[in-house]
């Protein structure tokens, strides 16, 4: 027997919905007695909410004033006609809200709200509300911090009633607000607001794509290690700062990529002409640009870059060509191995000017070095390190209790509750903030270290090592801890001046 085809259902029967029912002014407690009342009595009535704070602070002209925003607004989760017969019969002031029409030959819809939105709004309602403010300026003015010019920090917010809402970081006074837009419920337009205590969310860190910027000496450290890999994929392993100071004061005398290519050609030095002579735009206005600083700041690449043991441990660069499909090659040292890999590194992406995020993947060159251990200890036979140097520095000068709690602090006392109303804020310390790097500072058991003053033949570096019995799988540890502890730092809105430390581990793009 075959199906009979449904009827349409024009007054929503059976479809259970979230309305938004409209009151006269201050009456909207009065309706929702009501509705509670006709629900006893009827079958499509399952739930009625009535927001218990209707009004939020709007910021204008420096100050902030209580305006209505929630209030004269009824929920009903209902069927479309068990709400029009309620308001016909008991309610006729009330109005059920419509969505703004799409175009001129578009009928207007009935305004619900999915079930799930419907649940975070109330939670919001509850816990939030009262701290809201309305903000007078657009929403892309928070983009930048006004005094600095700097770009403010963007934030996804990953649990809670605000999960999934992306917003800036913005200083209010002494107050770090978590700044975002809100649709407004009657018309097609958005609130700028903001929530204070942004500590109070868990938030993720967003990758600014059009504010981010590289500092000028991250720029140039990218430029210089461009030239290193060129000059170590070339086979000028044992002579590279040698051939850097070269050619870098060659550029500084005559900003001329093709110039410099025919010096070195001339000078029997034709593969690394080639390669310089292929770089992509990009890649040549680093090196023009480094060329133009050290012409006006002679000796800067020799004073920064007066030794040399093994590259950053992430670069945008490998150096040498890899062919296609290789993910990884080796480049012999005089004291080690070189091991250089492909990483493919996704991070979650914003672009204001749009209002969008993506996810974006981009290959990075992970450095690690290889020597054989000590005779004594030849069960683990391969010592594997990649350098933390200057991070690892900073983190080795930082002694004592300022240490402990950078390293172990769980959570104080927050500083803005009263002695009533007592919270505990989350230190920003590895533990919570960068927990991979936390338990290889902390726990005995993980198998990459830190070593301060690590030897490689005659020189020294601070770095993440690791004893492995098999190189390959020794290899993938390392890597793998090594590029979670990057991917953590740079996530997290806390830990700023270690993400600043970061620079020289991870060249980020």
């Amino acid at each position: 027997m075959e199906n009979a085809m449904p009827t349409h259902d024009k007054l929503n029967k059976v479809d259970f919905q979230w309305f938004i029912v409209r009151t006269l002014p201050h009456q909207e407690k009065k309706l929702a007695r009501m509705l509670e009342t006709y629900k006893e009595q009827a079958e499509n009535i399952l739930e009625v909410y009535c927001p218990t704070h209707t009004t939020v602070n709007v910021r204008s002209k420096g100050k902030e004033e209580p305006t209505p925003l929630f209030a004269g607004f009824v929920f009903v989760l209902a069927t479309q006609q068990a709400v029009s017969d309620f308001i016909s019969k008991h309610y006729s002031e009330g109005t059920i809200l419509y969505e703004c029409r799409k175009g001129q030959d578009r009928k207007a819809n009935l305004l619900t709200i999915p079930e799930e939105q419907m649940r975070l709004f109330k939670d919001f309602n509850e816990n939030y509300a009262e701290q809201l403010v309305i903000l007078e300026r657009p929403y892309s003015d928070y983009a930048f911090n006004a005094k600095t010019g700097e770009p403010n920090e963007i934030v996804r917010v990953v649990d809670g009633p605000l999960a999934g809402r992306e917003g800036y970081i913005a200083r209010f006074r002494r107050d770090k607000r978590l700044v975002f837009n809100m649709k407004a419920l009657e018309k097609d337009t958005y609130y700028t607001v903001s929530i204070p205590n942004i500590w109070n969310f868990h938030v993720v860190r967003l990758h600014n794509a059009e504010g981010d910027r590289q500092t000028t000496g991250t720029v140039k450290e990218r430029a210089t290690d461009l030239l290193v890999g060129l000059l170590q994929g070339c086979g000028h392993t044992e002579n590279t700062l040698d051939m850097l100071y070269r050619i870098t004061d060659t550029l500084a005398a005559k900003p001329s990529l093709s110039a410099l290519r025919d010096t070195l050609c001339r000078k029997g030095q034709k593969e690394l002409g080639q390669k310089i002579a292929a770089l992509g735009t990009k890649e040549a206005g680093l090196l023009l640009d480094l060329a133009r600083y050290e012409h006006d700041n002679p000796g800067y690449v020799r004073n920064h870059w007066n030794r040399l043991v093994l590259r950053p441990f992430l670069t945008p660069t490998a150096g040498t060509e890899m062919e296609d499909g290789q993910e990884e090659i080796t480049l012999r040292h005089k004291d080690f191995t070189e091991i250089i890999r492909k990483v493919n590194i996704t991070e979650q992406t914003y672009y204001p000017s749009k209002g969008q995020s993506e996810l974006l993947t981009t290959v990075y060159y992970a450095h690690i070095g290889v020597m054989p251990s000590p005779q004594e200890a030849q069960e683990a036979p391969f010592i594997l390190f990649a350098n933390w140097d200057t991070f690892l520095g900073e983190y080795f000068h930082t002694a004592g209790k300022a240490n402990e709690r950078l390293v172990k602090g769980y959570t104080q006392m927050a500083r803005d509750t009263t002695a009533s109303d007592k919270k505990e804020k989350l230190i920003e310390s590895f533990r919570n903030y960068a927990p991979t790097l936390y338990k290889v500072l902390a726990d005995e058991g993980s198998a990459v270290k830190v070593f301060p003053s690590f030897k490689v033949g005659g020189e020294t570096l601070h770095a993440m090592v690791l004893t492995a019995a098999d190189m390959e799988n020794g290899k993938d540890i390392l890597i793998k801890t090594c590029t979670d502890i990057c991917k953590e730092i740079n996530a997290t809105t806390h830990l700023a001046i270690w993400r600043r430390y970061l620079r020289t581990v991870w060249l980020h793009q």
